[in-house]
């Protein structure tokens, strides 16, 4: 939870979105709730595979402070897609849970599977317009050139062609 302290310190408005503070705030009221009526078994592994993420995650941030190691962090992605694969993972609990009536409390499992769908909905947006949305956009400015000719077929954006 202290990343928007720091994103507010380092007067990193920008980052403050909605999934931000809609993941931070639910998830302190799901952990209290896990905490309070469902502790352990079924609740141990969401905890275990989130505390990996974190980790993974924190260290991406943390080496990402020091300018000459920045070139070497290309992976910045892959955490986006490891989060949408642990929130896969945990839909998946949830309907197995349901499923297999495992003695995980009904309504807990409902409220995981709703909860999940809004983080695949969310982090799978923010996924696309980062990384799909932006590429898209890269490569329609490499397209658009106006000077760009290659092999005489294209000129000026435009396809020719040859007699």
């Amino acid at each position: 939870m202290l990343d928007t302290i720091f994103f507010i310190l380092r007067k990193k408005n920008n980052q403050i979105t909605f999934l931000h503070v809609y993941h931070h705030t639910s998830i302190l009221v799901l952990w209290w709730i896990g905490i309070k009526w469902v502790p352990g078994g079924s609740s141990f592994y969401s905890s275990m595979v989130n505390s990996f993420v974190h980790v993974v995650m924190y260290t991406y941030y943390g080496l990402s402070v020091f300018p000459s190691i920045r070139s070497y962090l290309w992976w910045k992605r892959y955490l986006t897609q490891l989060q949408l694969i642990q929130f896969v993972s945990y839909l998946m609990q949830a309907i197995l849970g349901l499923r297999e009536n495992c003695g995980f409390p009904r309504w807990m499992g409902y409220g995981m599977l709703l909860y999940m769908v809004s983080m695949l909905t969310l982090f799978g947006n923010f996924y696309y317009k980062t990384y799909r949305d932006a590429k898209s956009k890269q490569e329609g400015k490499h397209n658009s050139r106006n000077d760009t000719v290659v092999n005489g077929v294209t000129q000026n954006g435009s396809q020719k062609k040859l007699n």
